[in-house]
């Protein structure tokens, strides 16, 4: 009797202590509220809004950059972004007559850099990477040299046609698929052929990503409901592709389940940066504005809310109590910590690790997990001006590095929306956060305009490219085709 209790006592150790599965949804561009369970009444996302109704959505959670590769370099690293130099999306663009001259971007994530995947495979974990990489251009950038054993990475829109896979030629789309299809159709095929040992699978679409463009059938359902509605944002279109991301994650989510895996994987939804208002070189013949974050300020290339707070969903049956809402602060860096130690792994030893095991606050051991601080560094040109930013408790300062000195300082428990500027008024409070911002900027070295000796205020809204060296010909540029049809 005392050994077959024995045996059921080790039997449950065992299972409590099965490493989980990791999927990793790591959406372009997708804004704060831009979902339905995050307010989004418009656009029908019933699979992502499951998720967080059977675990944890996240009211307060941060992408690392405003842009997507400062923001893919945190969750591959474990670190702010600034501490390596890819601050700004990898060539990036720049205004060569402005004020002051923007560093430039580093053009890759180093090679001896421990990723997150490279670190999980220690602990035994079988990896896949499926869609956008952004992480540095040629095969020896890959994601495949960078710890994932099943990596495809994708360039290129969601039409038909439009998208081509990089360095893999052994995975093809077929005719007439869509990108968020494709993508679908290899993480499914990941999940069968690692059912058998724990795995990480990181799925990044290009979907929500501008040019706006999406499948008829849902673009046309979306501009009824518009017309129907008097809805004049989001964008039909961008409506469509939401619900597109939203299939995708169902797919993901049936496999999961055809596989027998769904009480040992946590499955995790997030975006790279804030969501898109319009273009950083908006021309009103080729471009439409694609959505409002109300009553979040600002949009993605900004240091306002609506360019860094996003959307963070985590289901982990078994672990994560479903229908949580918490407001801890949190932020991408934090992934790299977390899905370590849920996988019983070891961090790098010689490599600064920014982020914070969330894993207590999952499982409910913790209500909050206390953080002293965020930062943010943008020194660049995008949607507003080089930027640096930290977030203490309720309290917010943005410094502007253009050389204007300018502080605006908010309370984003009375004040969301970022409208009253406190710097005047809380001169207490903005050099105590101004000395903390300073002393971060340094212990990361973090890279900073300087004024530049070319500027020429008649010439300072120029765009160029960082890729051609030549000014971006933004009045060129045509419109996207809407569908892969022409709609009337």
């Amino acid at each position: 009797m005392l050994s077959v209790l024995a045996l059921l006592c080790l039997s449950s150790i065992g299972l409590a202590a099965e490493k989980p599965n990791i999927i990793f949804i790591f959406v372009d561009d997708l804004g704060w509220k831009d979902i339905g369970c995050y307010g989004n009444s418009f656009v029908e996302t019933p699979h992502i809004d499951g998720l967080a109704s059977e675990g944890m959505r996240f009211t307060d959670f941060y992408a690392a950059g405003a842009v997507c590769s400062p923001t893919r370099c945190a969750v591959q690293s474990g670190q702010n972004q600034a501490r390596i130099g890819i601050t700004a999306h990898i060539p990036g663009h720049w205004r060569p007559f402005e004020r002051v001259r923007t560093p430039q971007t580093a053009m890759a994530l180093p090679l001896d850099t421990v990723t997150v995947s490279e670190s999980l495979k220690k602990a035994g974990y079988k990896t896949g990477y499926v869609g956008k990489w952004h992480l540095g251009n040629g095969s020896q950038y890959a994601p495949n040299k960078q710890g994932y054993d099943f990596a495809v990475e994708i360039g290129g829109p969601q039409r038909p046609g439009s998208f081509r896979t990089i360095g893999n030629p052994g995975a093809e789309p077929k005719d007439g698929q869509f990108r968020t299809e494709f993508e679908g159709e290899l993480c499914r095929q990941f999940i069968r052929e690692n059912r058998e040992s724990p795995f990480f699978l990181m799925l990044s679409p290009f979907h929500v990503h501008i040019p706006l463009s999406s499948r008829s059938d849902l673009v046309g359902k979306y501009q009824r409901k518009a017309r129907q509605l008097g809805v004049p944002l989001p964008n039909p279109i961008y409506a469509a592709m939401i619900e597109e991301v939203d299939n995708l994650v169902g797919a993901v989510i049936d496999e999961v389940e055809r596989q027998e895996l769904t009480d040992n994987t946590m499955i995790v939804f997030t975006s790279d940066n804030g969501g898109l208002y319009r273009r950083y070189d908006y021309r009103e013949h080729a471009d439409d504005n694609v959505a409002t974050q109300a009553p979040l300020r600002g949009e993605k290339g900004t240091l306002y809310e609506g360019g860094i707070r996003v959307p963070l969903i985590v289901k982990f049956p078994g672990v994560v109590k479903p229908g949580q809402e918490v407001s801890q602060l949190s932020i991408s860096y934090d992934f790299y910590p977390t899905f370590v130690s849920l996988a019983s792994g070891v961090l790098p030893v010689n490599q600064t690790i920014d982020g914070i095991d969330m894993s207590p606050l999952l499982d409910g051991t913790v209500e909050s997990i206390e953080r002293r601080s965020l930062f943010w560094h943008f020194p660049h040109y995008h949607h507003d001006r080089p930027a640096s930013a930290i977030r203490a408790g309720d309290w917010k300062l943005i410094q502007y590095l253009d050389g204007t000195g300018d502080l605006e300082l908010y309370n984003l428990k009375d004040d969301l929306g970022e409208e009253k500027n406190l710097s005047a008024t809380h001169p207490g409070r903005r050099n105590d956060l101004m000395s903390k911002l300073k002393a971060w900027q340094t212990d990361t070295i973090a890279r900073l305009p300087i004024p530049n000796p070319s500027y020429d205020p008649a010439r300072a809204h120029e765009w160029w490219s960082r890729r051609s060296g030549k000014p971006v010909e933004s009045d060129l540029r045509k419109r996207f085709p809407p569908t892969e049809l022409k709609l009337k």
